[in-house]
């Protein structure tokens, strides 16, 4: 198996954990989304990019483990995984696309890497447990609502290279 196709297994609320082979090289857009029961997932090393909403509304994920060939977390990938707790992005992703962590309510912390460039629109946006976050150096620019409901937000270290916040950031 070296593709797992779009909504290959979307819906599956049955499915609790996921282990994709080292053979697989691309994973779809919504692939995962919405298998409510899932807990884990293992990603290989040889995927790059997680697409658009490939592991959304798997609100039973408590962690993943990110992969240093990945290089994007595309938008909404993690959107409504509510018992996902923390996540470490590493060192090879530069670029978090738009909601990509949108409603992990139960997100107490993030590790952004100091690799990252660009954050995307409402990519923690209600992340209400996150309580403090550093923004990379790289970054110039939070874009609307990145921050917004995160209620429990108590620190955030602005990175040199930000030249600009936008609204309800």
């Amino acid at each position: 198996v070296t593709i797992i196709s779009e909504n290959a297994f979307g819906e599956c609320s049955g499915l609790t954990s996921v282990t994709i082979p080292d053979s697989v090289t691309s994973i779809g857009n919504d692939a995962f989304r919405g298998c409510s029961s899932l807990t884990s997932i293992t990603i290989p090393d040889g995927i790059t990019s997680i697409d658009d909403y490939t592991f959304s509304w798997c609100s039973a994920l408590t962690s993943v483990t990110i992969p240093k060939s990945v290089t994007s977390i595309e938008n909404s990938v993690f959107w409504g995984c509510s018992s996902l707790t923390s996540v470490t992005i590493p060192d090879s992703v530069t670029s978090i696309g738009a909601a990509a962590f949108e409603r992990c309510k139960m997100m107490t912390s993030v590790k952004i890497s100091d690799s990252v460039e660009s954050i995307g629109c409402n990519a923690f946006y209600e992340c209400k447990s996150l309580k403090s976050v550093t923004i990379p150096d790289k970054v110039t620019r939070i874009y609307d609502s990145t921050f917004e409901k995160c209620a429990a937000l108590n620190s955030v270290a602005i990175g040199s290279g930000v030249t600009s916040i936008d609204n309800n950031a």
